[in-house]
């Protein structure tokens, strides 16, 4: 297979574990017989810096023509100046917008090797965790209209969507379910809020349709102690914008590391857009200590959603594995008796295990 990858490195330890990812995917293209090109391309802050904008209509064209977009993370305090309109995170929203990626995927699963670093009790996590949180990304608060008022004393943020933005995320829920384990658990707040109400009765309307698979409908604020309590209960979660942000990372913090999280962005075909979880962390960038297997884990899931390479993905998961289970780890999953590298030694260990 011959594929072109846009890769955007984006700020801070953003271009060490990007670096780390792509030295994976080469290998894995010389073992598979694949061809992967890579078109580095900047967005976020590195982009505000180079053009003015953080992100230009050139780079959103070039990730358009893709087979997939691989990114790092944007942001940090050297931008904190910057106008609203112009700051590195617009450019992600901008991107996520144009390349209309509307599912994102996150994967919460324990790694056996890393069951110490979870902050739960070991009984609560003795029934093994394998949630998938699908995420909508382009509607919600995030996107809705804003206002401050003339005093700057009072503001407004509008929470918006459309049945026709709740369905097709939904049926992306449903069908990976079928897959899975048969099971579907709808998130919202249809209590107190309207725009929660079309959600809950636009699902409900779809469960119909798919008999096979189990549905239940939990409010927010329950979802987020369930996964506490009894995280091995879910398998598929479906929810908004807002709320998919805030009950993912609490899915990460599960798994015991943000370092250790990948994510994919899917729109109605095979082109998405993916990255790590985690942030630009400028307290650590430049001193190749990052943990890029997020990052390597979120190209595994790239060969898997947009270039339909299962085997190579797995290879991809299988690797990881094998670095862990022999004890190796990067400064944020450390434990004692561990050998510590670098980001870049982390990645190398990865790269050598690809059969």
């Amino acid at each position: 297979m011959n594929a072109h990858i846009v890769t955007l490195p984006g700020d801070y330890i953003g271009p060490e574990i990007i670096a780390q990812a792509v030295k994976v995917l080469d290998r894995v293209a010389a073992v598979y017989g694949h061809s992967f090109t890579f078109d580095e391309r900047k967005l976020g802050g590195a982009s505000i810096d180079a053009f003015g904008v953080p992100l230009t209509d050139e780079t959103l064209a070039a990730c358009n023509a893709a087979d997939a977009v691989l990114m790092g993370s944007v942001g940090g305090p050297k931008w904190d100046g910057v106008e609203a309109a112009r700051r590195p995170e617009k450019g992600l929203l901008a991107l996520r917008k144009g390349m209309g990626v509307f599912a994102n995927l996150r994967p919460c699963t324990i790694h056996p090797q890393l069951s110490s670093a979870c902050p739960l009790r070991p009984d609560i996590i003795e029934q093994p965790i394998d949630i998938m949180i699908l995420r909508e990304l382009t509607g919600d608060i995030y996107f809705g209209k804003r206002s401050r008022s003339e005093d700057r004393k009072a503001a407004t943020d509008e929470m918006a969507y459309s049945e026709m933005e709740v369905e097709r995320l939904a049926r992306i829920g449903f069908e990976m379910a079928k897959k899975r384990r048969g099971r579907l658990c709808s998130v919202d707040k249809a209590n107190v809020l309207e725009c929660s109400r079309l959600w809950r009765e636009t699902v409900q309307r779809l469960a119909a349709e798919y008999p096979e698979v189990e549905v239940s409908y939990m409010y927010v604020d329950n979802a987020a102690m369930q996964l506490i309590l009894r995280p091995s209960q879910f398998d598929v979660m479906i929810t908004g914008n807002l709320f998919g942000d805030i009950l993912s990372d609490e899915s990460a913090a599960i798994a015991g590391s943000l370092g250790m999280m990948p994510s994919a962005s899917l729109g109605s075909g095979t082109r998405g857009l993916y990255e790590p979880i985690h942030g630009s962390a400028p307290d650590i960038a430049g001193r190749d200590i990052a943990n890029p297997l997020g990052t390597i884990l979120s190209g595994a899931l790239l060969l898997r959603h947009s270039l339909g390479l299962e085997a190579e993905a797995k290879a991809i998961e299988s690797a990881v594995s094998d670095v862990l289970d022999a004890g190796f780890r990067t400064a944020d999953i450390f434990a004692e008796g561990m050998t510590k590298v670098s980001c870049t030694k982390m990645g190398d260990l990865v790269a050598e295990r690809i059969k």
